[in-house]
């Protein structure tokens, strides 16, 4: 600790025991924060107007509409027909997202099924030679 974070702590500690932090406007709602310390300064002023614009990236809405679509997945009963529709999307937008450098789910699984899966949705056939530890093919197959 530096000596002027020294000084500073303890002036802090002497107001607070003065009282005269007490009372403040605000005082014991929380902070709003906008959380920009992993974008680079320089970048910082552009992205405050974007994000006050109300512009949201790519990447962010595809993140969105995946956790909805494995929602959607896990509310549906089994077997039902609309699962296997419904899950090319998924991994369509899984596969946007990883080609995008953003990683998503389970890396070990999704390392092991990712190629698989990419042929499987390329040729809309399953690849042979994807199996799961048990020997049965993963995911639903595709026509």
């Amino acid at each position: 600790m530096s000596i002027f974070d020294r000084i500073a702590e303890e002036r802090i500690a002497r107001a607070i025991e003065a009282g005269e932090l007490s009372g403040l406007p605000g005082e014991g709602q929380p902070l709003e924060l906008d959380d920009d310390a992993l974008v680079p300064p320089s970048q910082r002023a552009a992205m405050r107007v974007l994000k006050n614009s109300g512009y949201v990236p790519e990447e962010v809405r595809q993140l969105k509409a995946l956790r909805e679509m494995e929602q959607a997945l896990r509310r549906l009963p089994p077997g039902a027909q609309e699962a296997e529709a419904l899950t090319r999307r998924l991994l369509g937008v899984r596969l946007a997202l990883e080609r995008a450098g953003l990683s998503v789910g389970n890396q070990a699984d999704w390392a092991r099924y990712a190629g698989p899966l990419g042929r499987a949705l390329a040729t809309g056939k399953p690849d042979q030679d994807a199996q799961n530890d048990d020997g049965s093919t993963p995911g639903p197959r595709c026509p």
